[in-house]
């Protein structure tokens, strides 16, 4: 298993170097990034220099991504606009980011595990069409619209009673909050529509890639010998199905996994989270290039991660992928 992973890593790392590059050529070509500094009124041409100086624009472009790519490995990400180092702005988004992410994807996983098994086995009956139903509904629906929709109906929901049931702004309270269930409950009052908004569309389709792989299993023919050697069916639900069944979303959830982190820019702007997708929102809006280009790197660097993840997880679910 250990040569496994090693193999595997050692193959994540051109990876990585391919996508730095990409991402920087991506911020680089995309236009003038010190255009924005010039349309502001009382920037002197000593500054506009020293800027251009910092982003060794006068270099070649080869030239310029050597000299990002060291201080990165070396923990520099720069400066960005206001002077603030961009590591510290991503590490401080990227914990309100983390905390929404991690809640929708357990929340989701087991929602899509139950309600895909349960579709399978109880396949084209009352419960397999709705569900089916209802997946199709959250997959197809634009994430911007199913967290308008929620959130406009807190609101009204609110109204209506006279209290705050639900936060829709924020992810945390304006006011001071002292000791630790204050915090906790302050924190997970403002997370209920976010991550809601990112359950109903996230386990969607996991719930189908779950139903599709335990109908595959059911139909094996070791579940039949299962059966015929007299193990009580929740066994050879639970022991042989799942466990099979499991290994083809475990490989669609590490790499949505990402796509969570990078998709959380529209559910960020609609409950005005302070996380990484509003931070490059606004760093667009600012034409804060160093910001632009450390979150591309992050968000890149994040799908290769959890595909080396999953491809882990596989191998530790099924030998016969370590051993291929």
């Amino acid at each position: 298993m250990l040569r496994y992973i090693l193999k595997r890593l050692a193959a994540s790392v051109p990876m990585m170097l391919v996508a730095s590059f990409a991402v920087f050529c991506l911020v680089a070509l995309s236009g003038d990034p010190l255009a924005r500094l010039r349309e502001q009124p009382g920037v002197s041409a000593e500054a506009i220099a020293a800027r251009s100086e910092a982003l060794n624009l006068d270099q070649p472009l080869i030239v310029r991504y050597l000299g990002w790519i060291t201080n990165v490995l070396q923990g520099n990400l720069g400066l960005s606009l206001d002077g603030e180092p961009v590591a510290d702005k991503l590490t401080r988004a990227f914990s309100v980011t983390l905390r929404l992410v991690i809640a929708a994807a357990v929340v989701a996983i087991l929602l899509a595990v139950v309600v895909g098994v349960l579709s399978a086995v109880r396949r084209y009956t009352v419960w397999d069409y709705s569900a089916t139903f209802a997946a199709f509904v959250f997959f197809s629906m634009p994430v911007f619209f199913l967290a308008g929709v929620l959130k406009d109906l807190a609101i009204r929901l609110n109204e209506a009673t006279g209290h705050v049931i639900f936060t829709t702004v924020g992810e945390r309270g304006s006011g001071a909050v002292t000791g630790l269930l204050d915090t906790i409950s302050d924190r997970a009052g403002h997370m209920v529509l976010p991550t809601l908004t990112l359950v109903l569309v996230t386990f969607a389709a996991w719930s189908r890639y779950q139903r599709a792989s335990m109908l595959e299993i059911l139909g094996a023919d070791f579940m039949r010998t299962a059966r015929a050697k007299g193990v009580p069916e929740r066994s050879v639900l639970l022991r042989h199905g799942l466990r099979n069944a499991l290994i083809p979303l475990t490989t669609i959830v590490a790499v949505d996994f990402a796509t969570l982190v990078n998709g959380s820019i529209v559910i960020e702007t609609v409950y005005a989270w302070n996380g990484l997708g509003r931070l490059f929102i606004t760093s667009l809006q600012q034409g804060d290039v160093q910001l632009s280009t450390a979150w591309l790197l992050i968000a890149a660097g994040a799908v290769v991660v959890f595909n080396l993840v999953a491809d882990i997880v596989y191998a530790l679910l099924d030998p016969r992928i370590r051993h291929a």
